[in-house]
């Protein structure tokens, strides 16, 4: 941990704040190896740091009359459409509105491209967000030509999404169908703006970006193929379905930590080795920032980090002191886990906390992970059934779906919006987690690290 916190400050700060994290470490007697580990490791992020902003300056600007490929799905905005396309290794930012808008509806990352634009640089902080997406300027499109589908890679995970908007349009009204494809796998573009409003103010918007419940849930559900393999090809099966899930999501930066972590994962289990959640948390950072630099200024990286963590770290210390029956304090303390984990960077970020959405979580987070347990394989099983039989099969998906979205709506509705109000709430919070508090100083017991 002490050697991600090293590579992550010196991406962000730079080298001398992973040269103090190796003084911590040497006044804490760590040993020899972990300052040197985190010496290489702060000199290492300073370096790839500076390397990754420096590639974010557009080097090719100007004219540009040929193929582009769509690197993310298109997503409104405002009134428009935003794309991001890729012209010469480079990603520029489209802003499309009206018949050029109309004719990118529908199509998803992957596809070609053909169109005149005229490529210019980013300024200000716009030009700042866009680069943690690696997006190095903006795209002035004058004319759209044909669209055609991508590489092999693409056309598959377009197809399965496809076949999940189609099935889930069928099933469901608007609304939730939308719902339905952000929970299974992420595709939240189509969601309505007041839906979006009610899950972010309930605290529930998390359940839309792919994480580790989405990876832990696909394997759960393919386990049994899994389990009839050797041991190397089950290894290599699982690290391949995992490939391919986080194509299929899009490769979001939530979707990533899961993704590795659970490689990570599987790889100790077939050497035959256990490996410690917090410990998987550190190598999956350490990984995804020596790749990725600009990751440490992504906010959803942040969070999936911070939330993984309060769940490995808080929550099993938590669960042990907190009064009433085990159905209730396992979900209670995971959910006040990952609670604490994303408090510092959404108070940084969003300025405040829900303070309703623990209790929202409880309710909506269990049966939201049915629907993604269940939403892909009985959507894909639907595709190939007539209407009334596929309807059928998606009534449990249909019935969770329109559950979460009630959940969502009462808590935006019961959230505190005054100073007074939210600070009531968190009185009344604090006043539930103090007994467990007091047990574990009375008792003397440690936080499991």
């Amino acid at each position: 941990m002490a050697g991600a916190l090293a590579l992550t400050l010196g991406v962000w700060i730079g080298a001398p704040a992973g040269v103090c994290i190796a003084a911590v470490a040497w006044m804490a007697r760590w040993g020899r190896a972990a300052v040197v580990l985190c010496l290489l490791l702060s000199v290492a992020g300073g370096v790839l740091g500076n390397r990754a902003w420096s590639q974010t300056q557009p080097r090719h600007l100007g004219d540009h009359t040929g193929w582009v490929t769509l690197v993310a799905d298109p997503a409104p905005f405002g009134r428009g459409t935003r794309i991001t396309v890729q012209i010469e290794g480079e990603r520029f930012d489209a802003w499309l509105y009206g018949s050029a808008r109309r004719k990118l509806e529908g199509h998803q990352a992957g596809e070609l491209i053909w169109l005149s634009a005229r490529r210019t640089p980013l300024a200000g902080s716009a030009g700042r967000r866009a680069a943690v997406r690696h997006v190095v300027g903006k795209l002035d499109v004058e004319i759209i030509g044909d669209i055609v589908e991508g590489n092999g890679i693409s056309r598959a995970s377009n197809r399965v999404r496809s076949v999940l908007r189609r099935v889930a349009e069928q099933a469901m009204p608007e609304g939730d169908a939308a719902l339905f494809t952000g929970l299974v796998i992420g595709d939240d573009a189509r969601q309505p703006e007041a839906m979006i409003t009610e899950f972010r103010t309930a605290g529930l918007s998390h359940l839309t970006a792919v994480s580790g419940q989405n990876v832990a849930f696909l394997l759960a559900a393919t386990s049994p193929l899994l389990r009839r393999l050797r041991p190397w090809w089950r290894w290599t099966a699982t690290c391949g379905l995992i490939a391919w899930f986080m194509a299929l999501t899009r490769f979001e930066p939530s979707v990533l930590r899961a993704g590795v972590m659970a490689t990570l994962a599987a790889t100790g289990f077939a050497l035959g080795h256990q490996v410690r959640p917090v410990r998987l948390v550190a190598l999956a950072v350490t990984a995804l920032v020596l790749v990725d630099p600009l990751l440490v200024w992504s906010v959803g990286f942040w969070l999936s980090v911070g939330a993984t963590l309060g769940v490995c770290i808080v929550g099993p210390w938590l669960r042990p002191h907190l009064p009433g029956p085990g159905w209730l304090t396992l979900p209670l303390a995971v959910t006040l886990g990952a609670q604490a984990g994303v408090a510092l960077p959404s108070l940084m970020v969003f300025g405040r906390l829900p303070v309703i959405s623990v209790v929202a979580n409880l309710f909506a987070v269990p049966v939201a992970g049915s629907v993604m347990l269940y939403g892909i394989p009985a959507a894909l099983a639907a595709a190939m059934l007539p209407a009334p039989a596929a309807n059928l099969v998606m009534i449990p998906a249909s019935v969770g779906t329109r559950w979460v979205a009630t959940v969502a709506r009462v808590a935006a509705a019961l959230e505190p919006h005054g100073g007074l109000a939210a600070m009531a709430w968190m009185v009344l919070g604090a006043a539930l987690v103090a007994p467990a508090v007091w047990r574990w100083r009375r008792g003397g017991s440690r936080m499991p690290i």
